[in-house]
């Protein structure tokens, strides 16, 4: 139910994207949980790799010809092991983080993108979205603020729209360090699935294990009066933010820094 409520990323931005890159022979796709973005990719690149830490996520993955999906099961396993297999230095035309970078390591991970990425002509571009959500936003804004207290830390970048995500690379004109540009995600949704979608955020899965049900029944009840009825399905637009850059002597410097 929740694969259900997740926004479909839009296919023009893969295409605009793929219009940015001077070679379209690899693309990597980092933290891909279930393959919604790899799959996306793969509509432009010959071929895929699609990484994830967690192997329950990757078994659930879409399969797809152009994709190979691989288990890293370390956060951060070496460096000289993760760019052999990606394809080597400066082998990565693309890469795509959609709805995770707030949780890696990002000196790390930008690390190891700044060494695959092709030179010139290779894209990195990280997405999400938050409770940011058209005609809802009123309801929404009031649940989260009941969530605060239970987030990890790494969250707030995400809830705090990216603005003030590290993004060391240089400006392509999708988004930069400081000034994510828009991004709006459409979707067909049911009360059930929004209520799933909210179950599965983590603050709400941490107040739990501490015994605090934040979607008990009372705030379910005024969910759905905010809903506008528990039977009502409606379209729905995900405010999502992307930051887009590539590499260059300016990125280089601030990924030493």
């Amino acid at each position: 139910m929740y694969a259900a409520a997740r926004p479909a990323y839009p296919k023009d931005l893969f295409a605009k994207l793929s219009a940015l890159t001077a070679h379209h022979r690899r693309a990597w796709d980092v933290g891909t949980g279930n393959g919604q973005a790899a799959i996306g990719v793969a509509e432009h690149y010959n071929s895929v790799v699609a990484t994830d830490t967690s192997a329950e996520q990757l078994w659930h993955a879409t399969p797809h010809p152009k994709v190979r999906y691989m288990h890293t099961p370390d956060a951060t396993p070496g460096e000289e092991d993760l760019v052999a297999m990606l394809g080597g230095e400066a082998s990565v035309d693309l890469i795509t983080v959609a709805q995770a970078v707030h949780w890696f390591d990002l000196p790390a991970f930008y690390a190891v993108a700044r060494r695959v990425l092709r030179r010139p002509g290779g894209v990195i571009a990280v997405w999400g979205y938050n409770y940011g959500m058209s005609p809802v936003e009123d309801m929404m804004a009031r649940f989260f603020h009941t969530t605060l207290p239970y987030w990890d830390p790494r969250a707030r970048y995400c809830t705090d729209g990216y603005r003030d995500l590290p993004f060391p690379f240089e400006d392509i004109g999708l988004g930069k360090e400081g000034e994510p540009a828009s991004l709006d995600m459409e979707q067909e949704m049911s009360f059930e699935g929004l209520i799933a979608m909210l179950r599965s955020w983590s603050a709400v899965t941490t107040a739990k294990q501490q015994g605090v049900d934040l979607l008990g029944e009372r705030v379910v009840k005024e969910l759905e009066e905010g809903w506008g009825g528990a039977s009502l399905v409606r379209k729905v637009t995900y405010k999502g933010f992307l930051l887009a850059g590539t590499t260059g002597p300016m990125a280089d410097e601030l990924c030493r820094s």
